[in-house]
């Protein structure tokens, strides 16, 4: 009986775990038909499967750690073309349709895509980011403008086909014509129904002629073409109807036919068969259309195998910058992945406090030591917890046996950043990330310190609060409801001053706000006196000062040593009776802070201002620790304060540091975890961490999108969320989440539903992390790719490169024959010769053509020759813009809207550009930052004064500072963020036109929040900027005065229209003058 039950159960469980193995798969990416309509090849949990298009089960074709996509069928049926990043980046693989070993085809470290394999099966078409030729005048940017190779399908030597810039090329049944999309900017791919200048245009190129045929016209996303079997239509995809879906178009566009009707969410991953069945994504499933008829989904199970365990064991560390010292001095509490652990100063014995998928933060110590505060993601809201040890005999974290956590503040409000005050009976906390609130830990009450629309949080973690040593006051860092002001307020903590005492009222940068000397001194840093950027947004140094609440303290603080010392020794010589410290303890309760006249009691202790990573005070007031950076390092100093003597205690890799309780050592916080600093000796030890942790990637998945959810909700510019219902979105992407094992599909699946938002700034970002990928080294050269044969033929030697130096003989013409002794053949990647030798010295084999001599040269790669690339295309814009305008215009590129960008624009335009009568200021590709204030007043300059010196009438006058001639701007689709509200301020100004092509709406910025899987961000628009329009200017196209295109023809072979008409308008100008 026993073993029928048994075996009753057994057959059972296999039939369950069948099921369960066999359900309906989801979030398959990336389908391709096979030629003759009978297979489908996609990707599924970064691995590709086969399976009939009659749906059923799928056979898997790769099983690699790697991440396997995009695959490609050739023609006859026999072969699969896919991406991997086998090698730390994506390459080009080919294998068998039947299965088998993959064969790596190509070999360059710059991602690699296969669109289509050439109509005789003999080579694979791929885009690369590989940099471009040198007739190129477009901006140079290989990860926006992928490269056209063609490779043999059995490995060999790539040879371009195209430089413009090309995205899912795919030939036409002859081979004679290309169908792709087009690349304008940084936008990300997943957004969706945007109609802006920067949205994806469908193209064809005629292999023959050279020529480029833009074949859409709707101003929203067209993307994936490909042609019909009878080359006489394309199919592609487009929203110009709502939702992605799938169109029609016949190639000389006169009928158009929508196919696809599907709502909510879009059509993704086009191909065909050779009798026109189409095969597509939508929603995370399959479907097949035959005829253009109506779409039929393709049920597909999948056994899918896993590559890699769900759970995995990682090193804990404590990198993170999130700790706490407890206030014995002998443990330490830290955050890593999102949960709390505790490590003993001494003896490396560490213990995990939290085990959740969710993310913990903003730990706190209990004034006993006994219990850890923190906050917790867990449900609809940010909630404070507290966890405490439960055996009285067990006095520490790190070696105790049983915990409790128990809820402290829990609601549908976000409550968060949890502070105890010393006595142990308040919790300073923030309420929906600006209203800072007090609770009675006892009586379950809080009173509101600040309201709400005084403070505008941009992270989380930005604000600002420190209690005072009784516990009756708190200092915060209040915006006073100014955008962007930073003033130290004061405010009782009993809630009765909702305006609190403003006490540095200096208009500067000011906190980092720490209480002093038992509570009558309070420390802050500012701005004011230090060495700010040439751009109002930038580094800046600042300084370090000290405020006295009673004139007493004041004056002691001043004393020098020596008359300290006196001032001690005839104190301790005076016995107090009881009467007198009766009156010593009444008057210390009854003490609180003047601040009437503050201003007057106010220090600069730092000798000088610095770059400032964080600092701490000794009890006593008579030391001062602090971290500063230079160019090279970071650096501990110590500052006596009474006798202003400052030393370098030791160099560090981090900045961060805090006091331990005693005062007596100092807790450091750097890349390689956190150390033990005590400074008198200057002994410095490691605080060991010896704990591993069981990572949930699943779970960390799991919420990591639920966390974006909410934070969109909470924090996006618009909180009608541009009226989506974003419920809906939240339920129908989590659906996915299980049939999700990777960083890479799960990028893109935030990326999907951050995209519903259609707004600019959103969108998931992976960084994965492989250091022992390939990385290949440049040599500064420009090469003819278009041609292969033996050797590589030199085009042009990159001004400033490894080359260009005085001793070398290389020039434009020879050809580079080996590398390394390595022939450089027809028939083998030359890439892979260069892989990891950045740095390292290279042996070149080169011929001289003209005279046969062959001769040899010893150079060191460099790892990217990007930068190099950038400066090489500013001189030709200079050079052009000199000789078109007979050298009367300058000429000046914003690269970026930072500090660094602006100085450089300062330089040429008031050094090199100072003598020309006008100013061409390009701003195409500039990706944005905060800047457009800064240049809109430096371009907008009215002279008012000349001077002449003894006589003489001078040049220039006031402002000096300021360019006062006329400008002309030039943009495109391309400007971004801040780079489109630097035109936009340029237009409503009125200071001159604008030239090039529409630019996008972009105008909010974003918070790009870091992720408790530190490879992952997203990024969410939170603060609008609203013009004269009375709205905000997300979605508001900015429209050029000159409307210019710049053609493929011309920019391939050095023209930029662009240039020409701004130049040409603004001679135009200068003459009317």
């Amino acid at each position: 009986m026993y073993m029928k039950q048994y075996w009753l159960f057994l057959s059972a469980l296999i039939s369950s775990i069948s099921l369960i193995a066999q359900e309906p798969a989801l979030w398959m990416r990336y389908p391709a038909i096979s030629p003759d309509g009978k297979e489908i090849v996609f990707s599924y949990k970064g691995d590709l499967y086969k399976v009939s298009a009659e749906g059923g089960q799928a056979q898997l074709l790769t099983m690699h750690e790697a991440h396997d996509f995009m695959p490609v069928w050739s023609k006859d049926g026999k072969k699969i073309a896919f991406a991997s990043d086998r090698y730390g980046n994506f390459d080009v693989f080919v294998m068998s349709s039947n299965g088998g070993e993959p064969t790596r085809i190509t070999h360059h470290s710059a991602p690699d895509y296969p669109y289509d394999f050439t109509p005789d099966n003999q080579h694979i078409i791929f885009g690369s980011g590989r940099h471009t030729v040198h007739s190129n005048v477009r901006f140079p940017s290989p990860r926006l403008f992928l490269q056209l190779y063609k490779v043999p399908v059995g490995g060999g030597r790539s040879q371009l086909i195209s430089a413009t810039g090309m995205e899912h090329a795919r030939f036409d049944s002859k081979g004679k014509m290309l169908v792709y999309q087009d690349r304008k900017g940084t936008e990300d791919a997943w957004r969706k129904r945007q109609t802006s200048s920067v949205a994806r245009d469908i193209w064809t190129y005629d292999m023959t002629s050279q020529q480029y045929k833009r074949i859409s016209s709707f101003e929203g996303e067209d993307r994936d073409p490909l042609f019909s079997s009878d080359d006489q239509s394309v199919y592609y995809l487009s929203e110009k109807k709502g939702a992605q879906n799938l169109f029609k178009l016949s190639l000389d566009g006169k009928t158009e036919k929508q196919i696809t009707q599907f709502k909510d969410h879009p059509v993704r991953h086009l191909s065909r068969a050779n009798d026109n069945t189409l095969c597509f994504s939508w929603n995370g499933e399959i479907y097949l259309v035959k005829n253009d008829g109506s779409p039929k989904k393709v049920n597909i199970n999948v056994q899918a195998d896993a590559k890699r365990n769900a759970e995995t064991i990682v090193p804990v560390t404590a990198t993170g910058g999130d700790v706490a010292v407890s206030p014995n001095g002998k443990e330490v509490a830290f955050i890593f992945r999102g949960e709390v652990f505790v490590t003993s100063v001494e003896g490396g014995i560490t213990k995990r406090i939290t085990n959740t998928p969710q993310q913990e933060r903003d730990l706190a110590f209990s004034k006993d030591g006994r219990t850890l505060y923190y906050s917790a993601e867990r449900g609809e809201s940010w909630d404070i917890f507290r966890t405490s040890i439960s055996r009285k005999e067990e006095p520490y974290f790190y070696a105790s046996t049983l915990l409790k956590e128990e809820p402290v503040l829990v609601s549908d409000k976000e409550e968060f950043q949890p502070v105890i005050s010393p006595d142990g009976k308040l919790m300073a906390y923030l309420e929906e990330r600006n209203i800072l609130k007090v609770y009675n830990l006892e009586k379950k009450t809080s009173v509101t310190i600040i309201g709400a629309g005084k403070n505008f949080s941009y992270r989380d973690g930005d604000q600002e609060y420190a209690w005072s040593p009784d516990s009756k006051w708190i200092v915060a860092r209040s915006s006073k409801g100014r955008y962007g002001a930073s003033e130290g307020v004061l405010y009782k903590a009993d809630g009765t001053t909702p305006e609190g005492y403003d006490l540095t009222k200096s208009g500067f940068q000011d906190g980092g706000f720490q209480w002093a000397l038992d509570g009558k001194a309070m420390l802050w840093v500012s701005d004011k006196w230090g060495r700010k950027s040439l751009a109002y947004q930038g580094s800046r140094e600042v300084d370090i000062y000290m405020m006295f609440f009673d004139q007493d303290t004041y004056d002691r603080f001043r004393l020098s040593k020596e008359d300290y010392a006196l001032l001690k020794e005839r104190e301790d010589k005076v016995k107090k009776d009881s009467a007198s410290k009766s009156r010593d303890s009444i008057a210390k309760a009854n003490w609180k802070p003047d601040v009437e006249s503050i201003d007057q009691r106010k220090i600069r202790l730092t000798p000088t201002s610095l770059s400032l990573g964080s600092y701490v005070m000794a009890p006593s007031g008579d030391k001062l620790w602090y971290t500063a950076s230079n160019e090279r390092t970071v650096e501990l100093w110590q500052l006596d304060l009474r006798t202003r003597e400052s030393r370098v205690i030791t160099k560090l890799s981090g900045s961060n540091i805090s006091l331990s309780p005693d005062g007596k050592w100092i807790l450091l916080q750097s890349g390689g975890g956190i150390m033990k600093l005590e400074p008198e000796s200057g002994r410095m030890t490691p605080i060991s961490i010896r704990s591993e942790m069981v990572l949930n990637g699943a779970g960390e998945r799991e919420y990591i999108l639920h966390h974006a959810w909410r934070q969109v909700k909470k924090k996006f510019y618009d909180p009608k969320l541009h009226g989506l219902d974003w419920d809906m979105y939240r339920r129908n992407y989590a659906k996915f989440l299980p049939h999700i094992n990777n960083n890479h599909d799960f990028q893109e699946l935030l990326s999907e539903i951050l995209g519903e938002l259609n707004a600019s700034h959103t969108g998931g970002r992976y960084s994965p992390q492989n250091p022992a990928g390939d990385q290949t080294a440049s040599l500064g050269l420009f090469f003819d790719e278009f041609t292969v044969s033996k050797g590589l033929k030199i085009t042009e030697v990159i001004a400033g490169g490894p080359v260009d130096v005085s001793v070398s003989k290389i020039r434009a013409g020879h050809i580079l024959e080996k590398i390394d002794g390595e022939e450089i053949t027809a028939d083998a990647d030359w890439a892979g010769l260069l892989n990891r030798k950045a740095g390292k010295n290279v042996l070149l084999s080169l011929l001289n053509p003209t005279n046969n001599e062959r001769y040899e040269e010893s150079i060191k790669p460099i790892g990217s020759d990007q930068g190099l690339l950038y400066q090489r295309w500013v001189n030709t814009m200079r050079e052009m813009v000199d000789k078109l305008s007979g050298g009367k215009l300058g000429y000046v590129h914003v690269q970026g809207m930072n500090d660094g960008s602006y100085r450089t624009v300062y330089e040429e335009v008031m050094g090199r550009n100072s003598e020309k009568e006008g100013l061409i200021v390009d701003t195409r590709f500039n990706g944005g930052g905060w800047l457009h204030d800064d240049l809109v007043t430096f371009l907008n300059g009215k002279q008012y004064l000349t001077f002449r010196p003894y006589g003489f009438q001078a040049g220039g006058g006031e402002p000096m500072n300021k360019w006062t001639k006329p400008s002309i701007v030039v943009m495109s689709e391309s400007n971004y963020s801040d780079a489109f509200i630097f035109p936009y301020a340029y237009k409503q100004i009125g200071i001159g036109k604008l030239v090039g092509k529409p630019v996008p709406g972009t105008g909010t910025a974003v918070w790009w929040e870091a992720q408790i899987d530190p490879t992952l961000v997203f990024g969410i628009p939170m603060i609008a900027t609203v013009g004269k329009e009375g709205r905000p200017t997300e979605n508001l196209q900015l429209y050029p005065d000159l409307d210019v295109d710049l053609p493929y023809e011309a920019f391939i072979n050095k023209k930029d229209t662009q240039i020409e008409a701004a130049v040409k308008e603004l001679l135009k100008e200068i003459g009317k003058k």
